[in-house]
């Protein structure tokens, strides 16, 4: 069995990339599970405030979760043609602690997933995420891509993918990251 991680960049109920991450989870296959999570209780980054009161309990649950997973996909919005603030501050947040980026980062499989009301899906955002995933020392598996673009016509209003050929899409992207994920480096 194959455990992905996938962590959703958006805090909204009605989020696209939420959705996203569900139906990846359905498309999966029998051999591979797909744990879900968000950002939600993730404060805002403070130096000030890690040094008084430590690293907040929703950073530590979600790093734990992270080193018990075989591969991490990050399900990520664009916002203004980048990263989401959010997403980057989660992920600066399980970046702190030294000790912490070689278990939480170091060579573990990611790969990188969006949906966007837009034409051009999330390539920016996905391309953004490049130099912070090397500068973390993740293994990138770029095997494939998804980039889906006019999400509102491909998830109902109850967000349930409705499309045949991005479901199949992303039934393939899972399965690939998974079978990259399975493989670690000696």
């Amino acid at each position: 069995m194959t455990r992905i991680l996938g962590i959703s960049g958006s805090l909204r109920a009605g989020s696209f990339n939420t959705a996203l991450l569900r139906a990846a989870r359905e498309v999966a296959g029998g051999d591979i599970e797909v744990d879900t999570a968000t950002l939600h209780g993730i404060p805002l980054y403070d130096g000030d405030a890690e040094a008084s009161d430590g690293e907040p309990a929703a950073v530590t649950a979600l790093k734990q979760r992270i080193i018990a997973s075989d591969g991490v996909l990050l399900v990520t919005p664009e916002y203004n043609n980048g990263i989401p603030g959010v997403f980057k501050n989660g992920i600066d947040w399980l970046s702190r602690g030294t000790p912490d980026i070689p278990a939480v980062f170091g060579d573990r499989p990611f790969a990188l997933i969006g949906a966007s009301p837009g034409g051009f899906g999330t390539i920016l955002s996905q391309n953004h995420w490049l130099p912070v995933l090397k500068t973390l020392g993740v293994r990138l598996w770029a095997g494939q891509k998804l980039l889906v673009s006019r999400a509102g016509s491909v998830f109902d209003a109850e967000g349930k993918l409705v499309d045949a050929k991005v479901r199949e899409q992303l039934a393939g992207f899972v399965q690939g990251f998974a079978a990259f994920a399975s493989t670690r480096r000696d």
